[in-house]
């Protein structure tokens, strides 16, 4: 568990089911549409898949009144030929649309690079955004995050209305644990 001023990030529990249904039932962002929820009885069974993976996937709960306003996590980087640890986490994040633009993004995120970096060992975080989320791209350079790169049609999450894939426009940001400790200073 990770606890700031407002917020804890923590494993998910099955009594999340009604709150996480409230933002994954339509998610605002491409890169989530594989986790849309169709039913409540399909968050119940969601969460129950989660409670299994609780080191690097947490949600984000408001302190005051213990309503899940979102989820953030991070994919480790392992080499796929010698097995070795890169020390490299890529995170992922979202929030309930209602509660954006209140800094609770900010909190939760540097929270939780806190703990890949400390707690986990990372070297480096990076992670991607689509060029049209720009509230995202906002969080990642509040954060210290360097833009990396751009990538031209990288990938596709959904399909045109005529059935071909929609390629999206990403950019990738990223920070190393010396960069993020002369942040912190």
């Amino acid at each position: 568990m990770i606890e700031t001023k407002r917020l804890i990030l923590r494993p998910f529990r099955v009594e999340d089911a009604a709150d996480v249904y409230e933002y994954l039932s339509d998610p605002k962002v491409n890169c989530f549409v594989d986790l849309k929820l169709d039913s409540i009885e399909d968050s119940i069974a969601e969460m129950s898949k989660r409670q299994q993976d609780s080191e690097l996937f947490f949600a984000i709960v408001l302190k005051e009144t213990g309503k899940v306003i979102g989820e953030i996590v991070a994919l480790q980087k392992i080499d796929e030929a010698t097995k070795q640890d890169l020390e490299t986490y890529s995170p992922s994040w979202m929030l309930n649309e209602e509660y954006c633009g209140k800094g609770y993004g900010f909190e939760a995120v540097s929270a939780f690079f806190d703990y890949l970096f400390n707690q986990k060992g990372a070297r480096r975080i990076y992670a991607y955004t689509d060029d049209n989320n720009t509230r995202s791209q906002h969080l990642c350079e509040k954060l210290g995050m360097r833009k990396e790169g751009f990538f031209k049609e990288f990938v596709s999450f959904v399909n045109n209305e005529d059935g071909t894939p929609h390629y999206e426009n990403t950019y990738q940001y990223a920070i190393l644990k010396k960069e993020w400790d002369a942040l912190k200073k």
